[in-house]
């Protein structure tokens, strides 16, 4: 069994949680897999806006 780096783990709940304003809590009970969808979710809303915002 491997463990999931800190650092990862740590990048991916600020991300949520500043883009979100979801709990500490409520993002540490997601599972791996569906933390990374909402912030692979998160990203693409990103470009989204920046790609909009430069026409």
């Amino acid at each position: 069994m491997t463990r999931y780096p800190s650092d990862q783990l740590h990048e991916e709940v600020a991300y949520v949680a500043y883009h979100f304003h979801w709990p500490y809590e409520q993002i540490m009970r997601l599972e791996h897999r569906e933390r990374q969808r909402w912030v692979s979710e998160i990203g693409r809303i990103n470009q989204r806006l920046n790609d909009d915002g430069r026409r």
